[in-house]
């Protein structure tokens, strides 16, 4: 199958990736930092490797880098974990529902206060959230890259405007990480959310939260931590703190393959991907009946929207008639559908790996004119 479903979970691992998360689930079945033989002791230093692989990607500390199941356990952690009661969010129409629902939650309990700017007439996004800050607002929750258009937003202007104000940022960069250079210290971000399983190339089942060492996280999860067992609350001390139960580890080892892989490669494939994603934009647009949406990025992401077709239709046609995978509908982002005017038609959405070749993209081109004629 042509795979072109990357935003949704990467499906080419670099073969480092898929043999690590073999040989550690043959060999080394063992739970690290729960028990003092060497197998757990060597589960430990895999886990402990690859924080400081991940700290080093992003700028970061290898203390406090959380490993998660997902980017969405990530941002959970991250809005649960530094709510303030009373307080006041703000975020953006483009963000994914890992991060709506969350503070739409807390704000239905009565907890925070919400505004979700949305920059009408041309207004500058950065100008639009200075616009909603008030002495209350505590957390500013942005995505780093749309996973409907992959447009990349300015986060090191956000960062600045939150640090002048003293407020918390949270960066969703379940699409971001390992496409675009994300540094938490020189963009000012406390709080960085990861996807181990796109563009870093790790396998599903791996997550990471990355935070500045003057942001305070409260547990999401309570539980053993292999460490002060007679405390009956949860260790006051990263990682422990917010990695209660057993980790993941065959998906932590594979994730530091990946990360290893895209640090070597990731200025290299950005510009590859600039000029792989302009190219199908230009082939698009010499099509019939057909809307882009996406403008060139280094995210691999190209929306459309065909005259007579609905998207997931578009979407299903690909896959049974040509054996495409893409993805139509409104990819769990339904504000920026409504920003965009497709809350009722959705749209499909290619999204690239840099492993896709230039004859899959124009046996897709070949097939979306037929579909287009009918």
């Amino acid at each position: 199958m042509i795979y072109f479903d990357n935003a949704a979970t990467g499906g080419f691992k670099p073969s480092a990736v898929t043999s690590t998360a073999e040989t550690v689930l043959k060999y080394l079945s063992a739970n690290p930092g729960r028990s003092g033989h060497r197998l757990s002791i060597a589960g430990a230093e895999i886990v402990y490797n690859c924080r400081i692989s991940v700290a080093k990607m992003f700028n970061s500390v290898p203390e406090r880098v959380i490993f998660t199941k997902n980017c969405t356990e990530a941002l959970n952690t991250a809005i649960f974990g530094t709510l303030k009661k009373g307080g006041h969010v703000i975020t953006t129409v483009f963000e994914h529902n890992s991060v709506l629902r969350p503070l739409n939650a807390l704000k239905n309990f009565g907890f925070i206060k919400l505004d979700i700017v949305c920059p009408d007439d041309g207004k500058d996004i950065v100008k639009a959230i200075a616009e909603k800050i008030t002495p209350d607002t505590y957390l500013i929750a942005v995505t780093a890259v749309s996973n409907v258009t992959g447009e990349t937003f300015p986060l090191h202007r956000i960062g600045k405007l939150a640090r002048e104000n003293n407020i918390k940022l949270l960066v969703d960069g379940a699409q971001g990480g390992g496409h675009i250079p994300i540094d938490l210290k020189a963009d000012n971000i406390s709080m960085l959310a990861l996807a181990g399983h796109k563009g870093l190339y790790g396998i599903m089942g791996s997550g990471a939260l990355l935070f500045d060492e003057n942001t305070d996280i409260s547990p999401l999860t309570y539980g053993g931590t292999g460490m002060d067992s007679f405390n009956p609350v949860q260790p006051d001390v990263y990682p422990e703190k917010l990695e209660a139960g057993t980790l993941n580890l065959p998906a932590i080892a594979a994730l530091n393959e990946g990360v290893n892989f895209i640090s070597k490669n990731i200025t290299n494939f950005n510009e590859q991907m600039i000029a792989v994603t302009e190219k199908l934009i230009s082939a698009l647009k010499e099509l019939n009946g057909i809307t882009v949406y996406s403008k060139t990025n280094p995210s691999g992401i190209v929306s459309f929207l065909t005259k007579h077709t609905d998207s997931t239709e578009v979407a299903d046609i690909l896959n049974k008639k040509y054996d495409i995978a893409v993805r139509g509908g409104f990819h769990c982002a339904p504000l920026m559908h409504k920003y965009l005017g497709t809350e009722n038609s959705g749209l499909v959405r290619v999204s690239l790996a840099i492993q896709n070749s230039s004859s899959e993209l124009s046996y897709f081109i070949r097939a979306l004119k037929e579909i287009c004629k009918g």
